[in-house]
């Protein structure tokens, strides 16, 4: 068994290297960024001639008027000694003139000027001082202003204890500005013990990369962004290569292919799904309800024998296939797209020479190939022979690649890179391998070659079920067989076009249609929104049915239902 070299990946240009529209717009809403990139972006305002003042109002007062809009009862507001303290003092400032009871909380000393200013303007506005630790069962709303963006070291032991045991005795009765206390803005990870667990987390300007990943969920609970009018030539140079925030506005503006309103079943996407075995025989029924509502014309399946009878009662337009069908050198060429892997189980076969053929055709297979689950540890394992791994035999495929494993899967495709945050461990497989990859998870990640990358941010956790995975693998490879049809049809007309050009506009022969795929580019946002449609149907069916109807098969219908997209298009 050969070992696997580090991956050495050559960063892209992105703006450069990629043909595609940016989807969505590179703005306030969707931006998301490292902490330090927030400091650069504030300090360029500062040096501008803004005065720090200025914007530390702008946020403070957006946020009491969130927290008017229905008063507490009464607040305490926890006062660090950078800036994230004079925003809370600004915020105990308005409410107190608002009329409720407000107290502070300043653990620290020698707190930054700007900071000092506001305490002394909050004691002379009579605004009670706290001498002591607060008691952790206190009745008023605590509002964390006490450290802010850019946390690294863990807060001491009698902090940590005061916030765990205000979570244990009050859970919810906590508001966090821009990010909780204990919590590192960048990977969402703690940067202690623990930290302070917010009902809301009112971030400020742009949405801090951290606060939507997997780790900060519990902590960060209802993110909501203030936004601060930051300039557009402020935040042009972020747009070529910045992570972007996918929300439920964003699918209807979501990049679908147009397909000529005359094709065919042909014409709108023939995919192939090969899934199921006498184990997971659900696997390949739910993959083909998914690929079923993508709207693709033309369903082929290679399934177990016993999954057949009840294709056939549930999904009568599916065209069973056997293993014979697919022994042809060239039977892959009749498929936009192949979906390979769902519930296929384990095979202990991986040396037989018929299993290295088929993944010499898959390779060779100039259509979109989708590797989910057992396809995706197939391949780890075929990797494991090769110098490189996996990323080897995925830059020599022939066509267009989407990836779409969990966790685990990913650290058996990648075992280099399972230990980085998943937008950089995304994003560095896309470019190793050549692949788009979708790193699934409560926010799943998507990362292109060409150096873009997309996050889920609404997503609903109860609607995470066994077989989401299977939908999901169906819907997206059925999306992309659309895709390639559509490609498939402009290069014929492209060809047809040249060829009676160069014959004087006399009758030529029809097009090869395979000479479509031989150069086929297809965008991987695609794969983002076809996860986020994925993702929005969960939300739906679980707002409706509640946690025991968000079922697979319900996500799949509700996929068949949405409008996401413009009428204009698919």
């Amino acid at each position: 068994m050969a070992t696997s070299k580090p991956l050495e990946v050559p960063v892209p240009d992105p703006v450069a290297a990629s043909p595609w529209p940016t989807w969505p717009a590179a703005d306030a809403d969707h931006l998301l960024v490292t902490g330090t990139q927030m400091a650069e972006l504030e300090s360029q305002l500062f040096t501008s001639g803004l005065p720090v003042e200025a914007l530390m109002e702008k946020a403070a007062l957006a946020i009491a008027r969130r927290l008017l809009a229905t008063p507490p009862a009464a607040a305490l507001v926890l006062v660090g000694p950078g800036h994230n303290g004079g925003d809370g003092l600004v915020v105990a400032r308005e409410l107190h003139l608002a009329g409720v009871p407000v107290r502070l909380w300043t653990p620290f000393e020698r707190p930054k000027p700007l900071t000092s200013a506001h305490l002394r303007h909050c004691r002379w506005l009579g605004i009670p001082v706290l001498e002591g630790q607060p008691d952790p069962m206190d009745g008023a709303l605590w509002i964390d202003g006490l450290f802010g963006v850019g946390q690294q070291r863990p807060i001491d032991d009698s902090l940590a204890s005061l916030l765990t045991r205000r979570h244990q005795g009050r859970p919810g009765a906590l508001v966090a500005i821009d990010v909780p206390t204990g919590l590192c803005s960048d990977s969402g990870r703690l940067v202690g013990s623990t930290a302070a667990r917010a009902r809301i987390t009112y971030c400020l300007g742009l949405f801090k990369q951290g606060l939507v990943q997997d780790a900060a969920l519990a902590w960060v609970g209802q993110l909501e962004r203030i936004d601060l009018g930051l300039p557009t030539a402020l935040l042009a140079p972020l747009a070529a290569s910045q992570p972007l925030a996918l929300g439920a506005a964003d699918g209807a503006t979501a990049p679908w292919p147009s397909l000529d309103p005359a094709a065919g079943k042909y014409g709108r996407g023939r995919l192939l799904v090969v899934a199921g075995s006498p184990s997971y025989l659900g696997a390949a029924q739910l993959c083909l309800q998914g690929a079923s509502a993508s709207g693709c014309g033309s369903l082929k399946a290679l399934v177990p024998a016993a999954g057949a009878p009840g294709l056939w009662a549930s999904q009568p337009h599916v065209v069973l296939l056997d293993t014979a069908a697919l022994e042809p050198p060239k039977a892959l060429e009749r498929f936009d797209a192949v979906v390979f892997g769902p519930g296929l189980g384990a095979d202990q076969r991986q040396a037989d020479p018929s299993q290295q053929q088929l993944w010499n055709r898959l390779q060779g297979f100039r259509g979109l190939l989708l590797l989910d689950a057992d396809g995706l540890n197939r391949l780890a394992e075929l990797g494991q022979g090769l110098e490189s791994g996996a990323s080897q035999w995925l830059r020599q495929r022939q066509g267009p690649t989407w990836l779409t494993p969990h966790g685990a899967e990913f650290a058996r495709l990648f075992p280099d890179l399972a230990g980085l945050a998943p937008l950089k461990a995304a994003a560095t497989a896309a470019q190793a391998s050549t692949a788009t990859v979708l790193l699934k998870g409560a926010h799943s990640v998507i990362a292109t070659a060409d150096g873009r990358s997309w996050q889920l941010v609404k997503t609903c956790a109860g609607a995470a079920r066994a077989g989401l995975g299977d939908v999901l693998a169906g819907y997206a490879a059925g999306r992309g067989a659309m895709a390639v049809a559509a490609e498939r049809a402009v290069a014929a007309e492209r060809f047809v076009g040249a060829q009676r050009a160069g014959a004087g506009n006399q009758p030529v022969a029809e097009n090869r249609l395979g000479l479509a795929t031989a150069t086929l580019r297809l965008d991987g946002a695609l794969l983002a929104a076809a996860a986020l449609n994925h993702a929005l149907a969960g939300c739906q069916v679980h707002r409706r049915g509640g946690p025991g109807g968000a079922t697979p098969m319900a996500v799949a219908a509700a996929l068949a239902r949405q409008s996401f997209y413009q009428s204009a298009q698919i």
